[in-house]
């Protein structure tokens, strides 16, 4: 299978997934809140400093969910056009929470959160772009066709 065809369809599965994510009636993550803060407290008793808290696990997590959306588009449309998937992670997002404000009342539509999805969408765009440049161009391999 092609490597463009692959990105295609990792970018179909991507969205399914980002889009049970990011409309999921509660917060994804409240299942293992509690969890989460009692390993946080845990850290934070080794040694772990205090400004590592819920809210930057947050954050860094909407980073890294995002990574792939700028990858998968910067690698689908081209190393001339890489800012598109950092471009598509600030439409995404802006989507998301949008709905998320309209739709879902139990979830928190932030402005933080764009910035953290567009950061992580940029990140995997300029991850992509050494791998495209090793590459090569995409040649269209299809016989030419004539009139």
């Amino acid at each position: 299978m092609r490597p463009h065809r692959v990105a295609s369809w990792g970018l179909t599965v991507y969205l399914a997934v980002l889009a049970g994510v990011a409309l999921w009636p509660q917060p994804v993550d409240r299942p293992v809140a509690d969890l989460l803060q009692r390993a946080l407290r845990a850290l934070h008793r080794r040694g772990i400093p205090g400004w590592v808290d819920y809210a930057l696990v947050e954050s860094v997590s909407n980073v890294l969910l995002f990574v792939p959306l700028g990858a998968l588009v910067a690698w689908i449309i081209g190393r001339g056009y890489w800012w598109v998937g950092a471009a598509a992670g600030l439409l995404t997002s802006c989507v998301i929470e949008l709905a998320q404000f309209l739709f879902l009342p139990a979830r928190v539509p932030t402005l933080a959160d764009v910035l953290a999805n567009t950061l992580g969408a940029l990140l995997g765009a300029l991850l992509a772009l050494p791998i495209m440049r090793r590459r090569g161009p995409v040649r269209n391999r299809a016989a030419a066709r004539t009139l």
